[in-house]
């Protein structure tokens, strides 16, 4: 049973950072992309980041590139975002997510992925 658990969030002030964490357990994730996203009240969850497990390569939306990083420790079975330079509009519950057959073309879309964290709550203050 493939188990994500977020933590990290929190009430900050715009400008400032957070780091998240999703611990991932259940499974090997060989092969498996882990993505972030991110959903406001009243909006639909969108992506954020994601990272592919072997090989470590990253995607961003364009609203985070530059200032958010995404990254996995193998050892600890961790995902992290790394986020800087907070903005009032990045406030929304953060999830965690996995999937193991996943595309270029789909992997941006919510529905794609078939396990998910409960969420951490990130406020940026202005």
């Amino acid at each position: 049973q493939v188990q994500l658990v977020e933590s990290g969030g929190g009430l900050v002030q715009a400008g400032n950072s957070l780091r998240l964490s999703c611990a991932a357990s259940g499974r090997t994730f060989s092969g498996y992309i882990m993505g972030w996203f991110h959903q406001s009240p009243g909006k639909e969850r969108e992506f954020v980041a994601a990272i592919t497990w072997s090989g470590g390569i990253t995607y961003y939306a364009d609203s985070v590139k530059g200032r958010f990083t995404i990254s996995r420790d193998k050892a600890k079975n961790t995902v992290y975002l790394q986020m800087n330079s907070l903005k009032p509009e990045d406030t929304a519950v953060y999830y965690c997510a996995a999937v193991a057959k996943w595309s270029m073309a789909t992997m941006m879309a919510p529905n794609e992925y078939n396990y998910w964290g409960q969420g951490t709550q990130v406020t940026v203050s202005s």
